[in-house]
């Protein structure tokens, strides 16, 4: 298998177009080499814990509505190519991605990482819920087959919420400024959210690669 190591925050609406048109790819090879890993990057590293207004956060980010509309045009283009229906409206709070990707990080201990990735895209951008609430998370613990009390057990205290933040910082720190961000095999970066068929083209050739060796 080769590593596909994935860096995105689950309320980035690129990065669920990005693993939308991924994962269509990878359904069209399901023969792919691809072993996914998720790996933290917060679009908000200074969001409180509590997360913020939407409106609010909206004025502050694009200056208003309209700035935000003008923002989101291409984003729901996209998301409609990629067969994705995002209700936007229905978000009422930004929040801290901190425990999200927590839980991401527990999920991966238990093999449930892409489920509990998926889930919390849908449960905000589709279901427009508060991903940064705890009762939330655990119902997506739950839903991805993972132990509801301990998550929230977990989530009561700051387990591996240090080594969130400094993984975080160290992506920062390696140049990578914003998110979807695929690594293939740890060394070939593969930005933004491209559609299946650059990523069928690249299984292919990684086919045709294992073949002539």
């Amino acid at each position: 298998m080769i590593p596909l190591d994935i860096i995105s925050d689950p309320i980035c609406p690129w990065c669920y177009i990005g693993w939308t048109n991924l994962a269509r790819a990878m359904e069209a090879r399901p023969d792919h080499p691809f072993a996914v890993e998720w790996h933290p990057f917060m679009l908000n590293p200074e969001m409180p814990r509590a997360g913020a207004d939407r409106r609010e956060y909206l004025e502050l980010k694009f200056g208003g509505r309209e700035g935000a509309m003008r923002a989101y045009a291409p984003v729901l283009e996209h998301a409609e190519r990629a067969g994705l229906t995002l209700n936007l409206d229905r978000i009422e709070r930004t929040p801290s991605t901190l425990d999200a990707h927590r839980l991401i990080h527990w999920a991966g201990i238990e093999g449930r990482q892409t489920p509990v990735a998926i889930a919390l895209f849908r449960a905000y951008f589709v279901d427009g819920r508060d991903i940064g609430d705890p009762a939330t998370l655990r119902e997506i613990a739950e839903g991805a087959g993972l132990d509801g009390a301990m998550i929230a057990a977990l989530l009561e205290g700051d387990a591996d919420a240090a080594d969130i933040v400094a993984r975080d910082r160290t992506t920062r720190a390696r140049g990578v400024t914003g998110v979807p961000c695929f690594v293939v095999a740890r060394q070939h970066v593969v930005t933004g959210a491209q559609p299946p068929e650059l990523w069928t083209q690249v299984i292919d050739e990684l086919a045709s690669r294992e073949i002539a060796t």
